[in-house]
Order: C-alpha cells, then structure tokens, then sequence
C-alpha cells in the first residue's frame, strides 16, 4: 500500500474522530507536549506562576523578576489497535465504499474508547467537590455557580470554561430558565459541539463521565492530550498469513495519553 494512501486512510480516521468525539483539541484540552509519543513519554510545560507586572521608574528602571513554567514527564499508558479482517478481498480489489465504511467506523470506534479514557483521567486527576448531594432542578443551577466560583478563586481563566454534563444533568439544565440552548447561540460555540451554555460554560453532554459523576468543570489549558499513529491506517493484504486466503485487513496503531495538569483548575461533581 502506497505510503500516500497510508497517510490519507489516517486522515480520514482522525477527520471521523474529531467530528465524533466530545473533548476537543483546543476546545476540552490541548495538545502542547515536546518529544515524540512514540518515545513512550513526552514533556508537557505547566504554567505554574503568571509574569508579574510592576512599577516602572525611569532612573532605576524595573525590578527583574523570574517566572516559573515547569515540566511534567507524561507516561504514554494508552496503545490502541484497528485490525479488523475484509474477507473475499485482497487490498488491491476491496471496493471503495467498503474501505470507506470500516474507516468510518474506525474513527467512531476509536473516539468513544478515548472519550472514555480521558473521562477517567478527568475524574481521577481533578479535584472533586465537597458536595456530594444529587442534583435537582431547584439545584443544579446553584451547583454550577459554586463550581464558577471556585474556578474564579484559583485563578482560572473566564473565557473557554468548559462544563462536561452527564445526561441526567443536561436534562435538569433543559428544565432551568438559566440555561442558554446552542440554537440561541452564536455559530462558533455551536461548531465546538456545545449543547448550549451556563454560568458562564459553554456546555457538552458526555455519556463517558462515569458512574454517579454529574458533572466536570474546567478549562483546556490544563488538560492535555498526546496523541500519534506508530501504524498510520492501512489496508493490508494476509497473503502469508498462514491463516487467511483472499482476504485483506484494515489495520493502523495509536499510542496516545491524557493528562490533567493542574488539578484545582478541574473541578468533578459527584453524587453518593
């Protein structure tokens, strides 16, 4: 199989799993990282103080100060596999829309697993809220700010707050006069896949949040996501396999990992 078309079945994989999969590259998280996933580690910088803004006097100038962005070495734990057999073909003259089809579902496939696998990080690696109570329409409202507010007392940024909602609380937030549906927003908090916005989130209902989990608050800048083909998708044949006669495969391998890297500024909301 020609390397282009290597390169353009990996494409049109990923193109799937961004169109399916919730938690976004520069919407959910970010991708920022030096090294290469192959490697099995890569370093993510934290931004762990702000630059310090001072008085200026013009015969002494200004005082120099030293800023801090540190690095934390992320383990790649994530090596996930397509290798789904075609029989009756061989690479050569395995139809068009079949190829297309099983890529397509490659990309599904491949977005809910790491849907799930960062909601685990999410949820284990954020902060988890006191409250502990269910919630209710009279609550869920008051719930959200409260999140806000902690957000806004540990320095996190207003603007691209995110609010990942289980469907249970998406349909509390349906029923609150608070809540503002994505059809009375502007197109471009529609195209990030947000069902609406509140409290100053832009909100995405999440099936993969877990157990008991209702909701979790944050912001992209401190989750991480790390991602590379080790195998860009292809349509092999199994010619020597041993095994196969007259079939083909579509195989490709992704390392990824996620990351969260400030804990205070994920915030989970969970119910007993």
């Amino acid at each position: 199989m020609p390397h282009t078309a290597r390169e353009r079945y990996s494409e049109l994989v990923d193109a799937k799993l961004r169109a399916t999969i919730v938690k976004r590259v520069g919407v959910i998280c970010n991708n920022r990282y030096e090294g290469s996933p192959k490697a099995g580690s890569v370093k993510v910088p934290v931004r762990d103080t702000e630059v310090a803004v001072a008085d200026y006097n013009k015969k002494t100038g200004s005082t120099m100060t030293h800023g801090d962005t540190s690095y934390l070495t992320v383990t790649i734990d994530k090596d996930k596999a397509v290798n789904e057999l075609i029989d009756g073909f061989d690479a050569e003259s395995v139809p068009g829309n079949l190829v297309a089809d099983r890529l397509d579902s490659a990309g599904y496939s491949l977005a809910l697993q790491m849907e799930k696998d960062a909601s685990e990080e999410l949820t284990t690696g954020g902060t988890a809220l006191d409250d502990t109570a269910a919630l209710t329409k009279a609550t869920v409202y008051e719930k959200i700010v409260d999140a806000r507010t902690q957000l806004s007392n540990a320095y996190v940024p207003t603007n691209d707050r995110w609010l990942l909602v289980s469907p249970d609380t998406y349909a509390l937030l349906l029923k609150s006069p608070e809540f503002i549906k994505a059809s009375d927003l502007g197109d471009a908090v529609v195209q990030t896949g947000a069902v609406g916005r509140v409290a100053g989130f832009n909100v995405f209902e999440d099936t993969t949040l877990g157990d008991k989990v209702d909701f979790v608050a944050g912001h992209p800048n401190w989750f991480t996501r790390v991602e590379e083909w080790t195998e860009p998708v292809a349509v092999n044949d199994l010619k020597g396999s041993g095994t196969y006669i007259g079939a083909c495969a579509v195989q490709g391998r992704k390392v990824y990992a996620h990351k969260v890297t400030k804990a205070a500024a994920i915030l989970v909301k969970k119910h007993v």
